[in-house]
């Protein structure tokens, strides 16, 4: 019983920083009808700014985490300006500038801190004690605490505010929303901005945990394609609950089996929503 508490209390570390990448790739997707392949190394350049700020320059570490997600979202206005804007319309030409950039910054990443793991000191050794026996390490609440929060105000945010009435219309029918006068660019902007930043905060968040290194977005981007497939391509809340799910089977998978076959069934658990409903769990069938 204990070990069985100890998987669903490790599972819930693990879905809350998916499922910020996840939420993060879903809001570009929809707006932006962009499949962000680089989203993994946006993950990972969050984990090399705490690194980097925390671990080298000995900043406070939440504060690093903050001054990532920002770098991270700087990040993301770039590859919007510079990559997807030019390109809108074109969803194939957008996938393979992305991939592009998914190089660039691999090579960047080596070529400043090299190719071995960047061990990065928690900010506390301290445990979370739920019973005897079931513990949670303090830097894994933090991952949970600040994705909940987050995940919460971005909700908040796209249901009561002005911007994200806006994003909501771009995702749902970008002509009529234009129409009312609302800003492609604005909003392009904005969304690109708010998705790197999630996958940026996860990975500084995570980098104590995860210890960077230049490929560590290869993992993740494959578990948030997974995630939204299985949620429903373009729904918020279906990658949020997909993400529970998915890491509750591959924590459980994990830790009685192996790694290795963990990854097997997460790739299975993907083709039986699809063969079972294909537009993913919230997803909803095109009717045009």
């Amino acid at each position: 019983m204990e070990l069985i508490l100890q998987t669903l209390v490790n599972s819930l570390y693990a879905s809350s920083y998916l499922a910020l990448v996840a939420v993060g790739l879903v809001l570009i997707f929809g707006v932006m009808g962009v499949v962000n392949f680089a989203h993994g190394e946006l993950y990972m350049a969050g984990a090399y700014a705490v690194f980097f700020l925390y671990a080298q320059q000995q900043m406070d570490f939440f504060l690093a985490v903050a001054l990532g997600l920002v770098f991270v979202g700087m990040l993301g206005l770039l590859m919007e300006r510079a990559l997807f804007r030019p390109l809108r319309g074109n969803p194939l030409g957008g996938l393979i500038a992305s991939i592009g950039f998914l190089l660039v910054l691999q090579a960047a990443a080596t070529l400043t801190f090299g190719v071995k793991k960047r061990p990065v000191t928690a900010p506390t050794q301290e445990v979370l004690t739920f019973m005897e026996g079931v513990v949670l390490p303090w830097p894994r609440v933090y991952v949970v605490l600040v994705s909940v929060t987050l995940l919460t105000a971005l909700w908040l945010f796209l249901k009561r505010t002005r911007f994200g009435w806006a994003l909501r219309a771009c995702a749902q029918d970008p002509e009529a929303a234009a129409l009312q006068g609302i800003s492609m660019n604005q909003t392009a902007r904005l969304a690109m901005f708010i998705g790197a930043a999630l996958a940026g905060v996860a990975g500084a968040l995570t980098a104590p945990l995860v210890e960077p290194e230049p490929i560590m977005g290869h993992g993740v981007i494959v578990s948030a394609f997974i995630i939204i497939i299985v949620g429903g391509v373009g729904s918020l809340s279906g990658a949020v609950l997909a993400a529970v799910l998915y890491a509750l089977v591959k924590t459980f998978v994990t830790t009685y089996a192996d790694g290795v076959l963990a990854d097997i069934v997460g790739l299975l658990l993907m083709l039986v929503v699809l063969v079972v409903k294909p537009t993913g769990l919230f997803g909803v069938r095109d009717r045009a």
